[in-house]
């Protein structure tokens, strides 16, 4: 897997644009050698950590899923 292994920014407690520029230098750097297929199982891998922190499941009150029913 080409995603970067590199540790999380440090992040000020009055959040300033530094703080957002730092979070987005990080996220490119991790992302930046990274295939499709690799971004997407990255990125539904932390969607479902956030879901799981937040008491959610996936597609829990989407409008998308419920107009499918």
């Amino acid at each position: 897997m080409m995603i970067h292994e590199i540790p999380k920014p440090e992040i000020s407690p009055a959040f300033t644009i530094d703080d957002i520029h730092k979070i987005r230098r990080w996220h490119y750097d991790r992302l930046k050698d990274a295939i499709p297929e690799e971004r997407r199982a990255d990125s539904s891998r932390r969607t479902e950590e956030a879901l799981k922190i937040l008491g959610l499941s996936f597609g829990q009150n989407n409008p998308n899923t419920m107009l499918r029913r």
